[in-house]
């Protein structure tokens, strides 16, 4: 049997197999309504709103779904520290900062390990190197995998925030000001990165995957601990899309396409480096999002007597973890 064919029964069998184990976990009352994120970073969740699996799965208990747009981590993160929203998408780093500094979420599932964030320059800006961005104009979206991303780059070309000019922007904005010059660099994000990248022949100056944390579904602590049921119900949904993407990519490929307005090509690159297969948290998110941590405390974003290892176990949350996905 494929793995692709295993993915799909195993999601099958986990919606079979979860409304039954509802009843066996302690919850408040139901509410009338659950609010999720959609982001074009997430392509699982996009496809699960559009394909209305947590609807469908949701209807004989009466209770509908919104959806609202995060533009990046740093708003999905703001939308749950102010209740706006139940359950949304961010890069695990950005996560962990949003914890340490008292919003109160749990991450339950990984949706995606991307490579979604790199630094990005014109070809003609003399621009090779993290070290050339001193005293250089860069712009980022602060709070997000990308800004993280940006500030353990220059730690590691001995440099700090200070020593860069930071122009603060959503990521959708800090192409544009690429574009039209207004900026030396950016920390890109997928898939205004590939779309950089292919229609302005923009260059990944530095890239490291494995500085890039992982796509988390964050949910409020409060929501989790009054709906387990409800937490589950969406895990198994988004397990049923990402099953789905699996099995049927020019789906995920057409449902980008939908909601960013951008070419195949374009989502094909960002699709090229967004690995779905892993979607279990456990010790290899812990892993990214500990280095992470332990960088930017030694960067001084963390407070230095920020116990890491003790905030990343206490924002991973293993109770959600379906027994039967990635079989």
């Amino acid at each position: 049997m494929s793995a692709t064919r295993r993915l799909v029964l195993a999601a099958g069998l986990a919606l079979a197999i979860l409304p039954g184990s509802f009843g066996q976990m302690a919850h408040a009352e139901d509410p009338t309504e659950i609010r999720l994120d959609w982001a074009t970073y997430n392509p699982v969740g996009l496809l699960l709103k559009e394909k209305g699996f947590l609807e469908e799965a949701l209807a004989p208990k009466g209770i509908k779904v919104r959806w609202v747009q995060s533009l990046g981590s740093n708003k999905a993160l703001e939308y749950l520290s102010a209740g706006a929203i139940d359950v949304g998408s961010a890069a695990g780093a950005a996560a962990l900062v949003a914890r340490i500094n008292g919003n109160p979420i749990r991450a339950v599932y990984a949706f995606s390990r991307p490579e979604w964030t790199a630094l990005v320059t014109r070809k003609d800006a003399g621009i090779a190197k993290p070290a050339d961005l001193k005293g250089k104009r860069v712009a980022v979206t602060r709070g997000t995998d990308p800004h993280i991303f940006l500030i353990r780059a220059l730690q590691g070309a001995g440099l700090t925030e200070k020593d860069a000019k930071l122009v603060l922007l959503q990521h959708a904005d800090g192409r544009t000001a690429l574009d039209r010059g207004d900026v030396d660099a950016w920390a890109g994000l997928d898939p205004m990165m590939a779309a950089a990248e292919i229609e302005n022949g923009d260059v990944l100056f530095y890239r490291d995957a494995a500085a890039n944390t992982w796509g988390l579904l964050d949910v409020r602590e409060a929501f989790a601990q009054a709906h387990p049921d409800l937490v589950q119900a969406v895990i198994a949904a988004y397990e049923r899309a990402r099953a789905y993407a699996l099995a049927n990519p020019q789906a995920l490929s057409a449902s980008l396409v939908a909601a960013t307005k951008l070419p195949e090509p374009v989502i094909a690159r960002q699709l090229e480096r967004t690995d779905l297969s892993q979607p279990t948290i456990g010790p290899a998110q812990a892993e990214a999002i500990k280095a992470a941590g332990i960088a930017l405390q030694q960067a001084g974003v963390i407070p230095a007597g920020t116990d890491v290892a003790a905030a990343v176990d206490a924002l991973l949350d293993t109770r959600f973890n379906n027994p039967v996905a990635g079989r």
